[in-house]
């Protein structure tokens, strides 16, 4: 066996994990929203695979090889379960189609700097925000209905309130609620975070804490972002005056906080290489995520958090080498 076929196998194998690791929070997200997340996740897959096999044959590139190595599928699955359950169809592809030629304009998979899944998600989220803060209510709709909305035939069938804000956005536009009446009175909002999306994210916890025992990455990014997205939260929590940005438990157990932290911070590529890179590469990721959600104009803001960061990688990595540098006499 070459060197080259190792590394190939061993990039299979952990994008098999990867996407086994999903099926909780698959499934969750499932109860959830209904059968738009699955309608989602078909027309992301086949729209990634179909780019890329026609980027490759453009670059006159191996298909069979590079197409079963899985990134593909898992960019696609990653940027499914960040996308509202019933948005159009043509959303759906565009991210998708995005995400990969986002890819492979820089040379395919092991040279991308910025992070597929996230790339897709930040161009829909600036090009159709209104359509990505369509958020279906809990137990969204069956099969035919779902295939309505997101394609758009015989609309007079689809309930006329099927969408709300989401526990973030509601929080980021409250001025007058408090927390407590917020929790009482909002749908969005559950025990201790959006409601159904903290036992999502618990999922995606648990997704996670199968990757690290089968050692797919290390503990440095995920903790570090969960760890500086709690303590800034907890240091800026004012309370549950109707000023409040929301507690530390909040934050992690809302919008997609699980799923970046195990699933997108972990990305071996765009993220940092070195173990004290990873570690400051999700503290980043985490302050970001917070200051975003707090203060700027998007709810979540695990996308452009991660992709920021991905701009700070190798400033990052020279700056751990040169703290690792043995000093001269």
């Amino acid at each position: 066996m070459s060197p080259l076929e190792s590394v190939d196998e061993r990039l299979q194998q952990a994008m098999k994990l990867v996407l086994l690791a999903t099926v909780p929070g698959m499934l969750m997200l499932f109860w959830l929203y209904g059968w738009g997340v699955l309608i989602n996740l078909m027309l992301a897959a086949a729209t990634a695979l179909a780019v890329e096999g026609a980027v490759l044959q453009l670059r006159q590139r191996p298909l069979k090889a590079t197409l079963s190595d899985g990134s593909a599928l898992v960019s696609a699955t990653l940027l499914a379960l960040a996308l509202p359950a019933y948005c159009p169809w043509w959303l759906t592809v565009c991210a998708a189609a995005f995400a990969i030629l986002g890819k492979q304009l820089y040379g395919g998979v092991g040279k991308n700097p910025f992070n597929p899944a996230m790339l897709g998600f930040a161009l829909v989220l600036v090009a159709f925000p209104q359509q990505m803060t369509h958020w279906p209510f809990s137990h969204g709709m069956d099969l035919l209905g779902g295939l309505q909305q997101i394609f758009g035939f015989n609309l007079s069938a689809t309930p006329d309130a099927w969408a709300q804000a989401t526990a973030l956005d509601s929080l980021r536009i409250n001025k007058s609620l408090t927390m407590d009446e917020l929790f009482a009175g909002n749908p969005a909002f559950g025990h201790f975070g959006g409601r159904g999306v903290e036992w999502v994210n618990l999922a995606f916890l648990a997704g996670g804490a199968f990757l690290l025992q089968r050692r797919v990455f290390s503990w440095h990014a995920p903790v570090g972002m969960l760890t500086s997205l709690f303590v800034i939260s907890l240091l800026c929590w004012n309370g549950s005056g109707s000023d409040s940005h929301g507690s530390a438990l909040f934050h992690l157990l809302t919008g997609a906080t699980m799923l970046g932290a195990f699933f997108i911070v972990t990305e071996p590529v765009s993220g940092a290489k070195s173990a004290g890179a990873r570690l400051l590469f999700g503290i980043g990721v985490g302050l970001l995520t917070y200051l975003i959600r707090t203060w700027g104009g998007y709810p979540d803001g695990v996308a452009f958090a991660v992709l920021l960061m991905n701009l700070c990688v190798p400033a990052l990595e020279r700056f751990i080498a040169s703290r690792q540098e043995p000093v001269s006499p």
